[in-house]
């Protein structure tokens, strides 16, 4: 299981249509809830889909 926390950057497989594939982790449990960094679009995950697209952690909000 991937450690990330609430305010965490994290660099996704795939990019969003607006051209970037960073996002920040707002809503932690079942689902993730992630909004990207550029557009600000909000996108809901269920959380086995999310830790298995997701490349790395790129900023971790202490």
């Amino acid at each position: 299981m991937k450690e990330f926390n609430l305010g965490d950057i994290v660099e996704m497989k795939k990019t969003h249509p607006c051209g970037s594939n960073r996002w920040e982790v707002i809503r932690i449990g079942a689902d993730i809830k992630i909004k990207c960094v550029q557009c600000g679009r909000i996108v809901m995950l269920p959380r086995s889909k999310f830790e298995k697209n997701m490349k790395k952690l790129l900023m971790i909000n202490n």
